[in-house]
């Protein structure tokens, strides 16, 4: 049996997978705001899990931000309490067991690598377009970590080919401007369309996505200059690594006509005659980081 769990800012949710795959059981709680009672929340969930089923498991954590290879200790997490602190380390003893831990945006791109919506190909690029921008790379089935653990982390690379009226860019939570994050995040695209559309205030990215679709035209301007943006960013992806599939996650990954647009959009930022990556919509949704947190320890 394989525990995974997924170490959100405002919920921890575990799951047990057999060795079919098959889902046995699954368990959440709310987000602690302190870190030993975080390491405590997980504990008693994986513990719960194991009593519930009868069976000890492997357990594979996805968690923001990622362990330095320098200090050991978490670093740019936005769930600022696991920050400095040796997750690996403390939360193994606590268990007892050994772990595998990874970026929450790797663990996505694992599920939809693995058995999810890009099974089965030899490279995949899996992206988080919500709260924040992340991404995570898979080569042959197995993460590509990197030299310094910031495989993926494209959000905060510059937003490429800016326009004029695109520099130098919002401020981004990591201090910069101009950060593909800034632009591409849930707030990204809400600071956008009242920066467009004279102040017109929608709640969230939500709201924007949806009426969009039911044809606001303001709305549909937002999502159109969004997909153009987001075709630029990957375009820039899919020259470096060139993956045969990239798949969205996070809620934005909900606007279905990012993948008719983004497609048609990054032709033409892609040094290639012709591109057949393909851009997906994920198989598993909101469960795919706690299912590639599972997928770290391979059967």
């Amino acid at each position: 049996m394989r525990i995974g769990v997924d170490l959100g800012g405002t919920k921890i949710e575990a799951l047990a997978l057999g060795d079919d795959n098959r889902e046995l059981g699954r368990r959440r709680t709310p987000t602690p705001r302190t870190y030993e009672a975080t390491i405590a929340a997980v504990v008693d969930l994986v513990e719960g899990l194991e009593a519930e089923l009868g069976q000890r498991g492997s357990v594979g954590v996805g968690h923001p931000g990622s362990l330095s290879p320098t200090t050991g200790l978490i670093r740019n997490a936005n769930s600022t309490a696991l920050n400095d602190h040796a997750l690996d380390v403390d939360l193994g003893r606590a268990l007892g067991r050994e772990l595998r831990l990874a970026n929450d945006a790797n663990c996505f791109a694992m599920s939809e690598a693995s058995d999810g919506a890009a099974a089965g190909l030899p490279s995949v690029f899996g992206v988080i377009i919500g709260t924040g921008v992340g991404g995570g790379l898979v080569i042959d089935g197995r993460l590509l970590v990197g030299a310094n653990a910031v495989s993926g982390e494209w959000g905060h690379s510059p937003l490429p080919r800016p326009r004029d009226d695109e520099r130098p860019g919002p401020r981004c939570h990591c201090g910069r401007r101009g950060c593909v994050e800034s632009f591409l995040s849930g707030q990204g695209l809400v600071e956008d369309h009242v920066w467009a559309h004279g102040g017109q205030q929608m709640p969230d990215a939500r709201a924007i996505v949806e009426a969009a679709a039911a044809g606001d035209p303001a709305c549909a301007a937002t999502i159109e200059r969004y997909a153009e943006r987001l075709a630029r960013a990957l375009a820039v992806v899919i020259n470096l690594v060139d993956p045969h599939a990239i798949v969205l996650g996070g809620g934005l990954s909900n606007c279905a006509a990012l993948y008719e647009r983004v497609p048609e959009l990054w032709t033409e930022h892609v040094f290639s005659d012709r591109v057949v990556t393909k851009l997906l919509r994920p198989k598993f949704g909101d469960s795919s980081g706690v299912r590639g947190a599972a997928w770290l320890w391979r059967p």
